[in-house]
């Protein structure tokens, strides 16, 4: 039965349609109607990039945790545990701990000693133009990455819940997507980004502990229940997939909850899981949209007490996906289970929350489903708005007014092009979006995780912690990550040699199945791309002459540790 049967029995004819269709205008118009009001109070650069630097630590960390729990992780990680187990878990042990070092190691000292974007932080010490060229450039390709996700989510979540199984109608979610967060961006700014995440953040842990809940209640809140008939579900697919394949069943319901199922296989595949490890705990310092969340609040103090408020709802958000994914493996069977199977696992919560409700068929179903894939939408709304906005800041501030205007153009021509970026982003990301399709949206973002851990990271950590750090050093540590990270994806799996999916038929990898050009065999680069850009970032630095960074290491030492000064460049 395909998605188009599943949702039309699940709806129960056209009432459950036009809920589905309300929901998603309802969360529509609430987010325009806000972006619209935030953009009445938004007059210059500092209003435009960081909200006039007036949210509270309990406000900001409302934002952050609506940035960072994105459709990748409401959607992707939830249907990597239904499909892999314990190992589709560790998605989520790795978005937490990163954490850790955004607290430790950036959050404080980058509000400190910036202004509006990354780059504000290296071009401290450094020659402006090529510092700022490099950052932006990178900001950009990690954003795009990013968008792929959100878009290729925001296409499945509206074809399953209109009923729909034309391409056609995915392709113009899709767009639809696009054109929104340009909206967001070129209308509200940073004021209207922010409330779009804070609204978010509280419908989607409201939405998701009301199914954790329900599923809990299932199994009388006993959650060795839930795991147990995860287990035997597994195994009774597995069963009936070697049966119909003619082979003997080796599958136990043990294999479910241990490690081993998705990376333990050989040794190539514990090298991914490594890899995967190192993109994700490194990735998040290194997220061009989560770094210039800490700019828009006023003291050094509330940068440190939004992190600690995002830890505290993300840590519980990655808590409700455990339950949520094997809740999914529980209780989503038969044809909902192939569609979940079908779609990568990105359905795997709207058709738990169908489920739950009362099953297909069922008005509660039907609601259930609807509000659910309706704050998943709205997560990826917020999520690309903050995305833009990123991109379009870096290239507005560090490339058109540094490096073009040499710090010459005024407000309102700066806050001109981030509106123009916008636009030409959208369009980029709209047109990326719609091949890539067939590939799980956890995974995507796991990618851009990869591309930040290796273009950005390297260079933030030498330039707060290494005196000799210099422009040539951080030149080429951003671009050897990013050209490394880039070039080993595109001759990856990912983009070809990965084979056909035997359920659905179509190509495991972006290119067809006939075509296949990859010679790196593992999915993920961190691995190789990071260690390279902390080399090239080391090697550079050591056969460069420049004594202008080394001086002014002090001073910028001083003033990331203490926020002195960080007024005086925020007024300037």
């Amino acid at each position: 039965m395909s998605a188009h049967t599943v949702v039309m029995a699940a709806s129960g004819g056209d009432t459950h349609q036009m809920l589905t269709s309300v929901l998603f205008g309802l969360i529509v118009l609430a987010t325009v109607a806000v972006t619209v009001w935030a953009s009445r109070s938004t007059s210059g650069a500092a209003d435009y990039y960081a909200g006039g630097r007036n949210f509270s630590g309990f406000q900001n960390g409302l934002a952050i945790g609506g940035d960072y729990m994105s459709a990748a992780s409401f959607l992707g990680i939830s249907g990597a545990i239904a499909l892999a187990g314990y190992d589709g878990f560790l998605y989520s042990i790795g978005f937490l701990v990163a954490w850790l070092v955004a607290l430790l190691l950036v959050a404080e000292l980058l509000r400190n000693s910036g202004r509006y974007t990354m780059a504000d932080q290296l071009a401290y010490r450094m020659h402006q133009k090529p510092v700022r060229t490099a950052a932006a450039v990178s900001t950009v390709a990690v954003s795009v990455f990013y968008l792929l996700a959100q878009m290729v989510g925001a296409g499945a979540l509206v074809a399953l819940l209109l009923g729909v199984e034309s391409q056609g109608i995915k392709n113009f979610t899709i767009v639809g997507v696009g054109l929104l967060m340009i909206f967001y961006v070129t209308v509200g700014g940073m004021k209207g980004t922010t409330w779009v995440q804070i609204i978010k953040a509280v419908l989607l842990m409201l939405g998701s502990a009301l199914i954790v809940v329900l599923v809990l209640a299932k199994f009388g809140f006993n959650l060795s229940d839930l795991l147990g008939t995860a287990a035997d579900n597994y195994k009774s697919s597995a069963d009936a997939a070697a049966e119909a394949a003619g082979t003997a069943s080796t599958a136990t319901g043990s294999t479910f909850l241990e490690p081993g199922l998705k990376y333990g296989l050989d040794g190539t595949s514990k090298l991914d899981f490594l890899s995967l490890s190192i993109a994700l705990v490194l990735g998040t310092a290194g997220l061009p949209h989560i770094l210039i969340r800490f700019y828009t609040v006023p003291t050094a103090k509330d940068a440190r007490k939004s992190v600690l408020w995002a830890i505290g709802l993300i840590g519980t958000f990655y808590l409700f996906t455990l339950v949520l994914g094997f809740g999914a493996r529980a209780l989503v069977t038969g044809d909902q289970w192939a569609d979940i199977v079908a779609s990568k696992g990105n359905l795997a919560s709207p058709l738990l929350a169908e489920a739950v409700g009362g099953g297909p068929g069922t008005t509660g179903g039907a609601v259930l489903l609807a509000v659910i894939a309706a704050i998943a939408f709205a997560t990826i709304l917020a999520v690309v708005a903050g995305l833009t906005l990123a991109s379009s800041t870096s290239v507005a501030h560090d490339l058109y007014n540094s490096v073009f205007r040499n710090g010459e153009a005024s407000d309102k021509d700066e806050i001109k092009v981030a509106r123009i970026t916008a636009f030409v982003l959208g369009g980029i990301a709209i047109v990326l979006a719609i091949p890539a399709q067939n590939l799980n949206i956890a995974f995507l973002v796991a990618l851009a995780f990869a591309v930040a851990a290796s273009a950005n990271l390297p260079s933030i950590l030498y330039n707060m912690f290494w005196r000799r750090f210099n422009t040539r050093g951080a030149t080429w540590s951003i671009y050897g990550g990013l050209v490394t990270s880039l070039t080993l994806v595109f001759f990856s799996p990912v983009m070809s040699g990965k084979g056909v999916d035997p359920v659905t038929g179509k190509s495991l990898s972006l290119f067809p199945a006939s075509v296949d050009f990859h010679w790196f065999p593992l999915e993920n680069p961190a691995i190789v791309s990071v260690p390279v850009a902390f080399f090239l970032g080391w090697l550079g630095t050591v056969t460069a002459r420049e004594k202008e960074a080394v001086m002014e290491f002090d001073e910028l030492e001083v003033r990331s540790l203490t926020g002195a000064g960080a007024e005086a460049a925020v007024q300037h």
